[in-house]
């Protein structure tokens, strides 16, 4: 071997050489390693092939499976029913409440508002529904009306404690009688044709100090909306 002269450029010379790990370190990781594989391959040893698996293990396991869905269903079924019955409670005590007043009736057309037509006052106003549609007390009262009544065809009028009264007419049918006390919400009658009527309809009228009032503003402000077909005192009970 030549012997490199001390003129001659060092190639290697500001290069850092990589040590060479001692043979303690290789025989660390090629441990770890087959020692790793060993684990795995015992695992995966370990672990039943399903093919080998006892039938009634299976059975059994499936039997286990279907008593938890069906302990679930259960228990969603019981908190549904738990739920819908707090939700009547709340609306049958809200409706019991003296001050409480509720829509007339559900899925209809305002089709005649209160005001003058034809040279005439229309004292109230008409909702258009298909007829047999039931209606219901908008407040509490006592009937004083049931049967039929001159151009309002089959009525029904009820006495509010405070004087007021409803007026509900061209009714199919009435499902209550005089004297009988009602709760807001208590149904009275059927949607009818009877009477000055042009089709199926409810004509709503309320009295106040024996005086007819649109119904519109009188019960909007008690937090009804006829417009919107709301009752706001029920729809937190509606939506919940």
């Amino acid at each position: 071997m030549r012997q490199r002269l001390s003129s001659e450029p060092d190639r290697y010379r500001g290069r850092r050489r990589v040590p060479t790990p001692p043979r303690s370190r290789y025989a660390a990781v090629v441990t770890t390693a087959f020692v790793g594989a060993g684990v795995v391959a015992l695992g995966a040893g370990a672990l039943p092939d399903a093919k080998v698996v006892s039938p009634s293990a299976l059975a059994d396991l499936e039997k286990a499976a279907a008593t938890s869905e069906d302990l679930n269903s259960r228990a969603t079924d019981a908190e549904r029913s738990s739920r819908d019955s707090d939700r009547g409670g709340l609306a049958s005590t809200l409706a019991e409440a003296p001050d409480v007043w509720r829509l007339p009736l559900e899925g209809y057309d305002l089709t005649a508002p209160y005001g003058m037509q034809w040279d005439k006052l229309h004292p109230g106003i008409d909702l258009a529904a298909p007829e047999g549609t039931t209606y219901h007390a908008v407040h509490a009262g006592t009937v004083t009306k049931a049967g039929w009544f001159g151009g309002y065809g089959y009525c029904v009028i009820v006495e509010h404690p405070d004087g007021t009264e409803s007026i509900y007419g061209h009714s199919s049918k009435v499902l209550v009688a005089e004297g009988q006390e009602v709760k807001a919400g208590d149904e009275l009658g059927l949607v009818g044709n009877t009477g000055h009527s042009y089709g199926s309809r409810l004509h709503l009228e309320l009295h106040v100090n024996g005086k007819p009032t649109d119904p519109i503003p009188y019960l909007k402000e008690r937090g009804v909306d006829l417009a919107l077909q709301v009752d706001e005192l029920y729809a937190d009970v509606v939506g919940s």
